[in-house]
């Protein structure tokens, strides 16, 4: 099941791509980037509950890890968008 998920995140993905190029709107990197970032946590969920670990532990260690990916994203953002 966590497979099928992950697949049909990759073909979402790959499937926004050939949307996008037919609407010919236009596909800034920031945009990639974030899509990649969204498929790449889709996978690393994935993995991570196919591990054997108790479901409770996987739960509290899947959103501690969620909410520092997010604070990490917003800093990077943070600091690369200064730059420009």
């Amino acid at each position: 099941m966590l497979v099928v998920v992950a697949v049909v995140a990759s073909l979402g993905f790959i499937g926004w791509l050939i949307f996008r190029a037919i609407k010919q709107k236009p596909v800034r990197a920031h945009t990639v980037t974030r899509a990649v970032a969204y498929v790449a946590a889709i996978y690393t969920y994935a993995f991570f509950l196919t591990m054997d670990i108790p479901q409770l532990v996987k739960i509290v260690v899947s959103i501690v890890l969620g909410a520092l990916l997010i604070v990490l994203a917003a800093l990077l953002q943070r600091r690369l968008s200064g730059k420009s």
